[in-house]
């Protein structure tokens, strides 16, 4: 199971930092990833990263977007800084079960395991 959590209204330019707890180690899981959805439109990855510390972003928060795991805690993090009102979405956390190539890191259609979504909202 996964909880994703560190949502909220933030002003452009400022920071956010999601948190995605897991029930159980994150050691099970090789590739976990972030996504995101906007009102009307589809859903998209945004970065995902596997156990190695390769990751895929998406070119819209490349030098903006970080991931990082901490396994003592058993949750993995989405650093957002610069935001734009254009990352106004739900964002998701999800993993899968099996190792992802990297080219397909950021396919949702990919991963088993989805968090319940928070909001985040960049606005002044």
């Amino acid at each position: 199971q996964l909880q994703a959590s560190g949502g909220g209204l933030v002003q452009p330019g400022g920071s956010l930092r999601l948190s995605c707890t897991f029930s159980e180690s994150i050691l099970n899981y090789d590739t976990i990833g972030w996504f995101r959805q906007a009102p009307g439109k589809e859903r998209e990855g945004v970065l995902a990263s596997r156990r190695d510390g390769s990751a895929r972003y998406a070119d819209s928060v490349k030098g903006r977007f970080t991931i990082s795991r901490d396994k003592s805690k058993n949750t993995v993090y989405l650093q957002m800084n610069d935001l734009k009102p254009e990352d106004t979405a739900v964002y998701y956390c999800a993993t899968r079960n099996n190792r992802l190539i990297l080219s397909a890191l950021l396919d949702g259609a990919l991963y088993d395991y989805w968090g319940q979504g928070t909001q985040v909202t960049v606005s002044s």
